[in-house]
């Protein structure tokens, strides 16, 4: 199909959003058996690589780092906080900041999480290179749209 054609088609698998949609869905899907050893949900796992790679940060910027809103942030840590792998405490400097961190279990709980990436690549049957490549694409699609978004403002 030609470039024309695709433009302006409303087929379904022809739409990019849905190839995306449907892409990341099965992705998570491949994770959810890698995370289940771990007692994590994909989102939960998402916090935890992030503060594992940052250490203690505030609510803010860890929600900046998933590209969430806080609303869906606050959520995800009562539920890691009640299940004993993040702490949560108001900033000593700045009493409007909540600073978050992992605990020793969640410290614990990394090093069973470090298998994860390369079973992925094993399930997916994805060499590295291709994730490399698929990986700087979508990160390019997402500035692009994201550029876009901003542009409609």
């Amino acid at each position: 199909m030609t470039n024309e054609e695709t433009e302006g088609s409303l087929l379904l698998d022809d739409q990019l959003c849905f190839a995306l949609y449907a892409a990341q869905r099965a992705v998570t899907s491949a994770y959810r058996p890698l995370l289940d050893e771990l007692g994590l949900t994909y989102p939960q796992y998402l916090v935890l690589l992030v503060l594992w790679e940052r250490g203690e940060i505030t609510v803010k910027d860890l929600a900046d780092a998933l590209r969430l809103d806080y609303g869906t942030v606050s959520p995800l840590l009562k539920r890691l906080e009640t299940a004993g792998l993040v702490r949560r405490r108001r900033s000593a400097r700045d009493e409007r900041s909540v600073l978050v961190a992992c605990t020793g279990r969640a410290q614990e709980l990394k090093e069973r999480a470090e298998r994860v990436p390369g079973a992925l690549l094993t399930a997916t049957g994805l060499e590295t290179a291709e994730v490399v490549r698929l990986r700087e694409e979508l990160w390019g699609l997402a500035e692009r749209a994201q550029g876009a978004v901003a542009r409609a403002r």
